[in-house]
């Protein structure tokens, strides 16, 4: 509870949520040292989707080769601390306490958005471990957004690209969001990941064509496919690599861990040992998740409860593709957020799901009701259900025998899941 009263207090500093301008970000920076200037070894990670996957597929894999990771992401599940790792290590409460009343100190009276706060804080804090490498998720976009601060980095890793978050674009277009996520990428390394359609490729590699960086886009400069004897294979222009499953779900995760393991060989020179080692040590939270203990990992009984905090179209449809290379029946418990594109998410799941369970997210006043969700949504080929609670939902489902139990539609959902575990 010190955390989140302190996260209140903290977004009292600016009266709206997101203000794309980095005025106030510099203005910040500057009063506390200018620590982007310090810092070594930027990766800077952009998309609209695929970007927590990189970094920690990145980071498991730059771990096993021995070097020490900073890394910043968001949001969070559970607490504000899982966005800070420093030294490979997240930092605890209270320091994180004791970093952002800090930091805020800092500030004084002058305005600034709570993100733009907290990616400061992190900036300044990642001083103590200057020479590790630092791994940096951009928020909203890129250009505007208070991760671009820096003056040089090693590389760029582009994830899935797609439409998303137009209420903040005046070109409200695939074209407005890959401009604002590509146009002020650094010259340096940029590692593009497999993307929705080859539109969407050309698009970004047309918008690159002023960026000096070597650049290296999937299925051109890197792939990688599953071959029949269930094990992985991997080729870029150094050679090629017999993978082992890695230990997260779907087929859109290997596309991403790719990009990683094409940037670490290509600017660090990773052997394939650590490749291989690392791949198979990803900590990655609420993407295909699968629950295998806890509360309601009790009431689901013999069936699987996966999470997955996939919100939007890309997302869905990578969802969807792993529903279907599922030999058992899928049932979905999904709850929203107002703002998002309800009908387009989960058309993808029409004809291949047993059926959808609504339910509201416990503790998010953004979040769309269960039933305005269901009118929505009646038009789609689904058997649309109304639950009450994320337990009552489960334990609904959990007289199916042998089922897969998915929980999908938002990070916010996915964390309430997790902390009622």
């Amino acid at each position: 509870m010190k955390i989140q009263k302190l996260i209140s207090k903290l977004e009292k500093h600016h009266k709206k949520k997101l203000d794309l301008s980095l005025e106030r970000t510099f203005n910040l920076l500057k009063k506390l040292g200018n620590p982007q200037d310090k810092l070594k070894n930027i990766i800077t990670v952009v998309g609209t989707n695929a970007k927590a996957s990189m970094c920690y597929s990145l980071k498991s894999i730059l771990n096993q080769a021995g070097y020490k990771c900073n890394l910043y992401t968001s949001p969070h599940l559970l607490s504000y601390t899982e966005r800070y790792i420093f030294n490979d290590n997240k930092i605890d409460e209270e320091n994180l306490i004791n970093l952002l009343n800090d930091t805020e100190k800092v500030l004084g009276d002058d305005n600034a958005t709570l993100f733009e706060i907290l990616t400061c804080a992190f900036i300044k804090y990642a001083e103590n471990f200057k020479d590790n490498i630092n791994i940096i998720e951009a928020g909203l976009f890129h250009q505007f957004d208070s991760t671009n601060v820096f003056k040089e980095n090693l590389m760029t890793l582009i994830g899935v690209i797609h439409n998303d978050h137009f209420q903040w674009l005046e070109n409200k277009s695939i074209e407005g969001v890959i401009h604002e996520k590509t146009a002020k990428l650094l010259n340096s390394n940029i590692f593009v990941n497999k993307q929705v359609n080859e539109e969407i490729r050309d698009n970004i590699e047309k918008s690159l064509e002023k960026n000096t960086s070597k650049k290296y886009f999937f299925g051109k400069d890197f792939n990688i496919t599953n071959s029949e004897n269930g094990f992985i294979q991997y080729q870029d222009e150094l050679g090629e690599m017999i993978l082992p499953e890695p230990n997260v779900h779907g087929n859109h995760q290997l596309y991403n861990i790719s990009t990683s393991i094409a940037a670490s060989r290509k600017i660090f020179n990773i052997r394939d040992k650590d490749v291989i080692n690392g791949i198979q040590n990803i900590s990655l939270k609420g993407r295909l998740e699968e629950i295998k203990s806890g509360k309601l990992k009790a009431i689901a009984g013999n069936n699987r409860l996966i999470i997955d905090g996939g919100h939007n179209i890309s997302a869905s449809m990578s969802i969807a593709n792993w529903v279907k290379n599922q030999n058992e029946e899928v049932n979905l418990i999904v709850g929203m957020m107002k703002d998002k594109e309800h009908l387009k998410f989960m058309e993808a799941f029409q004809d291949i799901v047993n059926s959808v369970t609504l339910i509201d997210i416990p503790n998010q006043a953004s979040a769309i009701f269960k039933e305005d969700l269901k009118r929505k949504l009646d038009k789609l080929k689904l058997n649309l259900k109304l639950s009450n609670s994320i337990e009552e939902s489960i334990k609904t489902l959990s007289t199916n025998e042998n089922t897969i139990i998915l929980c999908v539609g938002s990070l916010y959902l996915a964390g309430e899941i997790l902390s009622l575990n």
